[in-house]
């Protein structure tokens, strides 16, 4: 063998060499092209999850905030209800102040109407409840027998009646006498 053929061994098992490199090293890049097409195909199923869970994060925080609003709303309805419920109670206690008003307003006037009529002061209670008619017969007799005998004395209606004054005391009711005419009561 000469040189030449030596050469031409030499450059055949160089190109052999060189040809097997080349396909090994394209099989290696088709391997890591379709390693590379799956990993970016899990890449994108990934992204894909990632938005997903994103979207349900999302999702739960507005639910979270809606449903922690509702009970804002409802605390506040329900101070809303008690500062109402507290006015609604002082209205009522002003309504019950201004009937009672209205009553001793009424009371007072009906004492008024019936101040023309004959009032008995210091009579206690327990005394003669169901006589106050009589009673004052009686004392018209005792303290004026010549006017009882000069008129006949009728008494129309007899009542007690809280003390004009005050109330709230505890000393016995007036008697109000009720005469049929005015001219008896004149006497």
């Amino acid at each position: 063998m000469t040189e030449m053929e030596e050469s031409k061994l030499l450059d055949i098992e160089f190109k052999t060499k060189l040809i097997r490199f080349f396909k090994n090293f394209l099989e290696t890049a088709d391997k890591f092209s379709e390693t590379l097409k799956k990993s970016s195909k899990t890449l994108e199923d990934m992204n894909k999850d990632e938005l997903e869970i994103k979207h349900t994060l999302t999702e739960i925080k507005t639910i979270i905030q809606s449903s922690n609003s509702k009970l804002e709303d409802s605390k506040n309805q329900v101070k809303d209800l008690k500062s109402e419920e507290a006015k609604i109670t002082h209205l009522e206690k002003l309504k019950e102040k201004r009937i009672q008003k209205y009553e001793d307003s009424v009371r007072s006037l009906w004492d008024n109407f019936k101040c023309t009529n004959i009032r008995i002061i210091g009579v206690p209670e327990e005394e003669r409840e169901q006589d106050i008619e009589n009673l004052f017969e009686e004392i018209m007799t005792e303290n004026f027998p010549y006017l009882v005998k000069e008129i006949d004395l009728q008494v129309q209606e007899a009542k007690r009646t809280p003390n004009k004054r005050n109330p709230k005391r505890t000393t016995p009711r007036h008697i109000i006498i009720k005469m049929p005419r005015a001219k008896d009561r004149e006497s």
